[in-house]
């Protein structure tokens, strides 16, 4: 799906962790995940095909993103899957009342600079709820200056850097189809820094 807006499009990051998850496949049945900024929701899609209980979510300011995760649902047979509005930073009635996680997946969040905070904020309250949880993410190394390090100390949080090559994701093409320019992308795994992790 080809759009200019952020969340209607499968970006490069979406594809390199869906293949994470694809190589993780038999850890996935019967974990908790959800996709947060899921867009299109490539990740979370593999995830529920794999197994996994998904929660699909996205901005609630953004409908047309929320259609976007109800209709690749659909569309991959998988109608069940629950879409919830959830806006980085913001603590709702949907936030408080997610049931218990395993995995949050997250493809290109850190995009702009101004959301990090925010991400990272929902992000500790979701390993607090659920301090066994780990953030799975994808990233697109845009800018040298970009750095989340100064706000995972600030919020407890921890990061290991997973290697392309651990999962077959460090070639020019995935899935059959070419990644569309150059881009270095990055995968790291955060968790709660006093946590063990799952």
């Amino acid at each position: 799906v080809l759009d200019s807006q952020y969340g209607m499009y499968v970006w490069p990051c979406a594809v390199v962790l869906a293949q994470y998850l694809w190589a993780h496949r038999r850890s996935l049945p019967g974990k908790r995940v959800l996709e947060i900024g899921a867009g299109v929701s490539l990740p979370g899609v593999v995830a529920a095909r794999c197994g996994a209980q998904v929660i699909l979510s996205d901005s609630e300011e953004l409908p047309r993103c929320l259609q976007s995760c109800r209709s690749s649902c659909l569309m991959n047979r998988l109608p069940h899957v629950p879409v919830l509005g959830l806006t980085w930073g913001r603590v709702s009635p949907e936030l408080l009342s997610l049931a218990p996680i395993d995995i949050i997946l997250g493809s290109d969040v850190f995009f702009d600079p101004k959301d990090f905070e925010d991400i990272l904020t929902t992000i500790y309250f979701l390993l607090e709820k659920n301090p066994h949880a780990q953030f799975w993410t994808t990233y697109q190394v845009r800018s040298a200056d970009w750095s989340i390090e100064a706000l995972l100390y600030k919020w407890k949080l921890k990061s290991s850097h997973v290697p392309l090559h651990s999962f077959g994701a460090d070639k020019e093409d995935l899935a059959s189809s070419s990644l569309p320019g150059r881009h270095t992308i990055e995968m790291m795994i955060i968790s709660l820094a006093q946590s063990e992790g799952t």
